[in-house]
Order: structure tokens, then C-alpha cells, then sequence
């Protein structure tokens, strides 16, 4: 059965328009971006070109050429708006360049070239977006699959979810443990670390960078100092580079290492990072136990369930408007602080687990005007909280 995310009709709604910019949507590996260009492509009344630059050997400047000459050609075909779909645009060597020069071309030419533009690596991509195509684009993002969309495609329960996480194509393979964990590891984080951050990076220590991702997925929704990093972390070199490693983690929607709240920057600066992983796949996946053992150890599934309140601000506040963060006093602790200007939601995360010491009234008696949420007993039901998109707590 094929699902049809809600994207379709935001990106079907912006193309059938002649708009003054091209459109980019942008996310993790396999989670339906190409599937949601093929079905755009099924409804708009437009012929069509689709290329991606997913191969090995990252192609040239040329190869944007070639497929906005073909669209050009299928334009003047049928005298008609051409759509163009590049994907995995970001492998593709002084892309923004070679694309402003044609859109801009375009432009001037008064042709009707409509264009959507794919890529999983946020960091690479809005470089050169930012550099070259400053004001002729407009970003949507296509973020991992929430529980609800996992719960109406493959009729998941809520335990299913925080473990299996979203990646619909691995969903056929969560009755066969073994099988899901390989593909995940092999198929997903391999893929993602090897053609995303590694090929397109400058890495001078690509074990590390693996080891990073390991450890992280060992301690999720934990707040780990990069001093303690260092100590875990064969050949770590110092926490300059595990901090840029993070961010290059970051930018593939893999892992987040949040910062400390506060006002002021000098404390956030120098605060270790608190873990959390876009997907709770990424997690379970390099984990020794099963389905079963996780449901069994309250302690790891409260750190399942936190991480994945983490990964639903995560994938759902992405961009400039939002900051995700914790806050931490001695012994004081809030799980999770979003700020969106003047504004702050405090979250506290309840799994039922033992042992963990809730700062909710410290921080508002620091922080007066800032709003709460606690989520799970005694709080906000955890099914209703990932069934409501993550900008609805912060009303």
C-alpha cells in the first residue's frame, strides 16, 4: 500500500503555481522524499524530468545542464510548464552556480521551467543554497514518519513505534529482528555515513566519526561531556573536533547534541551536550537487546521514550524560529527547553522510571514567563503528544 504524506499536496499546490523561486525539500535518507516527487509528478498536468545524483562518483556542473536542457526540450514539446526534480542534488560538483545560472537564464528568457530540487544533507545543501541562490527558494522539510503515519500505514501500537522509530522501508522487516537490525545498520546508517557525511567531507578521522555515532546511540537522551567522550573514544583528538563531528551528525538527521539553556551564551558555550537521535531506529538497531528486552527495562524504555519526545522537536522545529535545548542547575534537571523568540516551553518528560530528579519549579522560579508541558504520567498522554505535529505545544 502506497501512503501519501501531506506533503504531496503542499509541494502539488506550489508547483502548479509559476512562482519567482524553485522549491527544495529536504530530510533524512528513506523516509519517502523520491516517493513523494513520483507522486507529485502522477498529479501535476505537466510533462517531466527526474535525475538523481545518487552514485558513487559525484557527477559535474553538466549533468544540471543536461537534465534542464531535456526539460527545456519536453517544454517546447508540448507547449507547456516543464517540471525538473534533481535528487540528491547536493553530490553534484558547483550545483548552486550551474542552477542560478539557468534559472536565471530562465528568467530572462521567459520560459516556465518549475523546479524541485531533493537532498539529505542539510549542511551541504543550504551552504550552497545560502552562497549562490540567496531569494530563489523556498524549503520544505520532509522529516522522519511520526506515529501516527506508522500507526495508519503499518497499524503499529505506540511500544512498536518508540522502538522500531520511522523508516517505512524497514517496516517489513520488524517481525524478523535480526533482519531489521542489519538492514538499518547496512542499508540506513552505513549508506548515511558513508555517502553523505564521509564522501562529501573532509574528515580526517572517519572512525571517530563512527565510534561518535555508536556511543551516541549507546546513551540516548543522555547528557554526556566531551571530556567523558574523550575518555570512551579511542584516537578522539580533542572536543573541538568531537563538537564538529556532532554538527556533521547533525546535518545528515542523525544525532543533535543540544546545548544548555540559557540566556546568555558564554554558560552554553562550553555545556556538554545532551544526545538524541532523529530516529529511535538508530538507537535500537546497534543495541544487543530485542523488542522484548526493551519493553522489559523501565530504565531503558524511559530513555527511549525521552529521546523520542526529543526526535519529535527535532524533526518537527527544524529551522531558524526554533531552539531546542535542556537545562541543567547542580542537581536540577529539565529534559527539554524550546524557544521560538521571546517565548519558552519547558518539557519534562514522565516514563515512570526511578531515580530521576525533576528542576520543573526551579526553572520557573528562574524563568517566570516561560510556559510547561510535562509529557506522559500525569501529563500529556505520550500517543497524543506524537499524534499532534510538534508546533502545537508551544500555543
Amino acid at each position: 500500500m502506497e501512503i501519501e504524506r501531506p506533503l504531496v499536496n503542499v509541494l502539488t499546490g506550489a508547483l502548479k503555481k509559476k512562482l519567482p523561486v524553485f522549491q527544495v525539500l529536504i530530510g533524512p535518507r528513506q523516509v519517502g522524499k523520491t516517493t513523494v516527487a513520483m507522486q507529485l509528478l502522477k498529479k501535476l498536468p505537466y510533462p517531466s524530468v527526474y535525475a538523481s545524483a545518487d552514485s558513487p562518483l559525484p557527477p559535474g556542473p553538466e549533468w544540471v545542464e543536461t537534465q534542464w536542457r531535456l526539460a527545456e526540450l519536453e517544454s517546447r514539446k508540448v507547449r507547456k510548464p516543464a517540471l525538473l526534480v534533481l535528487d540528491e542534488i547536493q553530490k553534484v560538483r558547483g550545483w548552486s552556480e550551474s542552477l542560478k545560472q539557468h534559472w536565471d537564464r530562465m528568467k530572462r528568457e521567459g520560459k516556465d521551467i518549475r523546479v524541485l530540487i531533493l537532498g539529505s544533507s542539510a549542511l551541504l545543501l543550504q551552504e550552497g543554497l545560502t552562497e549562490s541562490l540567496s531569494g530563489r527558494f523556498f524549503l520544505t522539510r520532509c522529516p522522519h514518519w511520526t506515529f501516527s503515519e506508522c500507526a495508519s500505514a503499518f497499524g503499529w501500537d505506540l511500544k512498536k513505534w518508540l522502538y522500531f522509530g520511522g523508516y517505512p522501508g524497514a517496516a517489513v522487516f520488524s517481525k524478523d529482528e535480526k533482519q531489521w537490525k542489519r538492514y538499518i545498520s547496512d542499508s540506513l546508517i552505513e549508506t548515511v555515513l558513508a555517502r553523505d557525511v564521509l564522501q562529501l567531507q573532509k574528515i580526517a578521522k572517519p572512525a571517530l566519526l563512527r565510534h561518535l555515532f555508536a556511543l551516541s546511540a549507546a546513551f540516548p537522551a543522555q547528557i554526556f561531556s566531551y571530556n567523558k567522550m574523550l575518555g570512551q573514544l579511542q584516537d578522539a583528538g580533542n572536543t573541538t573536533t568531537l563538537a564538529h563531528y556532532l554538527k556533521l551528525l547533525e546535518s545528515a538527521f542523525l544525532i543533535s547534541g543540544l546545548d544548555l539553556f540559557s540566556r546568555g551564551r558564554t554558560r552554553k558555550r562550553g555545556s556538554s551536550p545532551k544526545l538524541i537521535l532523529w530516529n529511535n531506529a538508530l538507537i535500537n538497531a546497534l543495541s544487543s537487546g530485542t523488542f522484548k528486552d526493551a519493553v522489559g527495562d523501565a530504565a531503558w524504555w524511559g530513555r527511549l521514550a525521552e529521546n523520542a519526545v526529543g526526535a519529535h522537536f527535532c524533526n518537527g522545529l527544524s529551522g531558524a524560529n526554533y531552539e531546542l535545548t535542556y537545562w541543567r542547575d547542580g542537581d536540577k534537571e529539565v529534559d527539554f527547553v524550546v524557544s521560538s523568540g521571546p517565548s519558552v516551553l519547558a518539557v519534562e518528560v514522565k516514563s515512570g522510571r526511578s531515580g530521576k530528579n525533576f528542576g520543573m519549579s526551579a526553572f520557573r522560579s528562574k524563568y517566570h514567563k516561560a510556559k510547561t508541558l510535562i509529557v506522559g504520567s500525569g501529563g500529556v498522554a505520550f500517543e497524543q503528544f506524537f499524534s499532534e505535529p510538534a508546533d502545537v505545544w508551544l500555543n
